[in-house]
C-alpha cells in the first residue's frame, strides 16, 4: 500500500520545532545561565530528544546565535529598513525605533538576552565576537544613521555620533537587566513601571537632541 500522506498536526509540530527549540533555550539560559544549561535540558524543555535538538543546531554555542539572530538581528534588520524607507521626520523614527525595541526586545523574553551576554560573554571570546558583529555594530550604524539623518534634515543639533548612540540605548538594556534582577523579585521598593521609564528616556533624549527646543506636549 502508498504511504499515508503526513498527518497535519504532526506536519506543524515539525514546523515549529526550530521555534520551540528556541524559545525553550532562551527561558533556560535565562533561568540559569548559558554555561549552567545542558543541552538535555533544552531538549526536555522542549520535548524532545537531545539527537533531535542536535539534528537542528550542532552545539549550545550554535543554539545560542540562533537565539540572538531570531530576536535581535532580525529587529535590526527590519530596522534599517525602515530608516531607508521612512518618509516623516526623525523625531518619528527615531521614537518608532526605540518604542518598536522595547515592544519586541525589552518587554519579553528576548530582554534575557542582554542579561546572558553580559554576565557570561568574558567566558566565551567567540560568542563576544558574534555578538559584536551580530547585533552591537548594527545597532550602533542603525542608530547613528538615525540621528545623522536628523542632523542633516536640520532636526537634529550636531551631537558625537557614537556617543549619543551609548547614551539612547544604555537607559534600554538597564531596564532589561533590571527586569531578569532586582525586578523579578516581589520587594515592592524594586518595582518600577519599565514602560513609563522608556517613554520618559525617550522623550528626555528627543529633546535634548532637537535643535530648536521643543514646547510642552
Amino acid at each position: 500500500m502508498p504511504n499515508s500522506p503526513p498527518h497535519p498536526s504532526r506536519q506543524r509540530r515539525k514546523q515549529d520545532r526550530p521555534q520551540e527549540l528556541l524559545d525553550a533555550a532562551l527561558a533556560l539560559f535565562g533561568e540559569k545561565g548559558f554555561a549552567a544549561t545542558r543541552s538535555e535540558e533544552v531538549a526536555l524543555r522542549a520535548g524532545v530528544s537531545k539527537g533531535t535538538l542536535y539534528l537542528y543546531y550542532p552545539s549550545k554555542e550554535e543554539l545560542l546565535k540562533a537565539v540572538i539572530r531570531d530576536n535581535l538581528s532580525q529587529l535590526i534588520a527590519e530596522g534599517a529598513e525602515t530608516v531607508d524607507s521612512y518618509e516623516g521626520t526623525t523625531v518619528d523614527l527615531l521614537r518608532h525605533l526605540l518604542l518598536s525595541w522595547w515592544d519586541r526586545v525589552g518587554n519579553t523574553p528576548a530582554s534575557a538576552i542582554h542579561k546572558i551576554m553580559l554576565s557570561e560573554v568574558r567566558n566565551f571570546p567567540e560568542m563576544a565576537e558574534f555578538y559584536t558583529n551580530e547585533v552591537i555594530n548594527p545597532a550602533h550604524d542603525l542608530l547613528s544613521r538615525t540621528v545623522q539623518r536628523g542632523i542633516d534634515r536640520g532636526e537634529f543639533r550636531p551631537v558625537p555620533l557614537k556617543e549619543i548612540t551609548l547614551v539612547l540605548f544604555a537607559p534600554m538594556i538597564f531596564m532589561s537587566l533590571h527586569k531578569h534582577s532586582l525586578g523579578a523579585c516581589a520587594c515592592p521598593a524594586t518595582q518600577v513601571d519599565a514602560g513609563h521609564v522608556i517613554a520618559t528616556h525617550i522623550d528626555v533624549m528627543i529633546r535634548g537632541l532637537l535643535l530648536t527646543p521643543a514646547g510642552p506636549e
